[in-house]
């Protein structure tokens, strides 16, 4: 059985000033001469988690972590309501990690994301292959409008109460609507009580979405410091009301671009946040990938997609 590898501590960190006011935070862990590899994390705005340093192994993998822009260590903080959001954007996030990839010395490194994080990976992909050696996500999602509305509307047939009382977290005008727009608008407001409010209500619909998966755990989402829970709600919803800003199926569009990349998808069959067949798709349109679904995983993983992220990752240790 594949096994994370031990916990490590990074051996360089540092706060990389990528404009406007923003410092984004990295690290590097394992091997100096190893294979670099970069994780992209999820959310948006989840920032990384010491456990992503373990699908590295140590004695092969230069790895790199970073945390985007307003979540995690970076700077300034989206729990901030002084934070402009307008210098938090896809096309942000992509600059940034080939800023940091520059500022590292990496000409080529291995994608390495899951969820949000294989959009980001994937968008930064398709804008420099060149830059990049191979990619293994999991939970895959590619920013689709049609991937949004399921969450924070489609998939509510499942959860109609746990959904109602995500709707009527909104203003009553604007139940009908855009409903993520409405909860980016509420995140904005002045008054500290109306957005803890909306990110209390928002963090617990994703709970119930994820909540009867295989190994699921109560208040997947909500059990965060306020700070981080404040800020993955304002960025979530930042990005999902704006598309992402990416064109309507653009990332699958083109997948072309991967041409030559090996990738390796790993999505568990059970995922109600993001069914399968977004993964089915991505792999349909990107020949060199390779589609593994996971039987008795949802969103939130399990240890059998956690093992083939492991296996996925050794195998390409030594390329």
């Amino acid at each position: 059985m594949t096994k994370p590898y031990p916990p490590t501590e990074p051996y360089d960190h540092g706060m990389l000033d990528v404009g406007d006011g923003n410092h984004v935070y990295w690290e590097t862990v394992g091997n100096p001469d190893g294979k670099p590899a970069l994780y992209v994390h999820g959310g948006p705005g989840s920032g990384c988690s010491v456990r992503a340093r373990r699908g590295f192994d140590p004695a092969r993998y230069r790895g790199v972590l970073f945390d985007q822009r307003g979540c995690g260590r970076s700077t300034p903080h989206a729990s901030d309501p002084a934070t402009d959001m307008r210098h938090n954007t896809t096309e942000h996030l992509i600059a940034d990690m080939e800023r940091l990839r520059e500022h590292l010395g990496i000409d080529r490194w291995l994608l390495y994301g899951g969820s949000w994080g294989s959009t980001l990976a994937l968008a930064y992909a398709e804008r420099f292959p060149h830059r990049v050696t191979e990619i293994v996500l999991v939970s895959v999602t590619t920013g689709r409008q049609s991937e949004i509305d399921w969450l924070y509307r489609g998939v509510g047939s499942f959860f109609p109460q746990e959904w109602e009382r995500f709707r009527d977290g909104v203003p009553e005008a604007d139940r009908d609507g855009d409903l993520v727009a409405a909860y980016a608008r509420l995140m904005e407001h002045p008054d500290q009580q109306v957005r803890d409010r909306a990110a209390h209500d928002w963090l617990a619909w994703e709970d119930a979405v994820v909540a009867l998966e295989p190994g699921g755990k109560p208040n997947a989402y909500s059990d965060r410091p306020p700070a981080a829970a404040l800020a993955f709600v304002r960025i979530c919803a930042h990005y999902f009301a704006n598309g992402c800003w990416l064109e309507d199926g653009a990332v699958l569009r083109d997948a072309g671009r991967l041409a030559g990349i090996p990738g390796v998808l790993i999505h568990g069959r059970l995922d109600m946040s993001g069914p399968l067949q977004t993964a089915w798709d991505l792999a349909r349109a990107w020949p060199d990938a390779k589609l593994v679904a996971i039987n008795d995983s949802g969103h939130q993983g399990s240890g059998a997609m956690a093992q083939q992220a492991l296996a996925a990752l050794d195998g390409f240790a030594a390329r």
